[in-house]
């Protein structure tokens, strides 16, 4: 559980700091330039989910459960996939309604990932993983909010195309993943 935690703090740490430290990761991109900044930035989100991974593989080995969810809630968290993964693809999908609407679909994604993972597992490192990702998520999107308030941001209107796009691409990443990557990649098949 110690490495689960620890690349906990440094994945979720690397992506709060727009939430914590604005001003300070402005300043830096301007002393260092962006090249380096994404290069410091990309190789502590990786250690940060190699750490994760590893972690939670081993908390996983050694599972701690909190309580025993209904087969109900397998079907809800597949549901809940399902709209994060449109989600997901929205934030890319240039003119589309859902990014249009909601701001910041990405951060969204992940609230319903991270809580369809928390519904459909009842053991202590998935409470710990996705219930960090949740709250995480959930300042996140406050955040980024707050900045497009005080900055006037404006988002373009979507667009028919657009939004048929985002949809239907974010159901086929999510069939792929939910009936074969899942299973492949972490060893648990959701829906099968």
């Amino acid at each position: 559980m110690t490495e689960l935690l620890l690349g906990l703090l440094l994945f979720l740490g690397v992506h709060s700091v727009r939430i914590m430290a604005d001003d300070w990761r402005s300043q830096s991109i301007t002393r260092w330039g962006k090249g380096a900044w994404m290069v410091l930035y990309s190789v502590a989100s990786l250690a940060g989910l190699l750490l994760v991974v590893w972690g939670f593989s081993a908390a996983r080995m050694h599972a701690v459960y909190l309580w025993h969810p209904p087969m109900a809630m397998r079907h809800i968290a597949a549901l809940l996939t399902l709209l994060a993964f449109v989600l997901f693809v929205a934030a890319y999908v240039p003119r589309n309604a859902i990014k249009a609407r909601l701001h910041h679909p990405m951060v969204l994604g992940v609230k319903l990932w991270a809580l369809a993972h928390l519904l459909a597992n009842g053991n202590l490192a998935h409470g710990v993983l996705f219930g960090s990702f949740l709250l995480w998520a959930v300042l996140s999107f406050k955040a980024a909010r707050g900045r497009d308030k005080a900055l006037a941001i404006v988002y373009p209107a979507g667009t028919v195309g657009g939004t048929a796009l985002t949809v239907v691409l974010g159901a086929l990443a999510w069939a792929v993943f939910a009936f074969w990557a899942h299973g492949a990649w972490i060893g648990v098949r959701p829906l099968g």
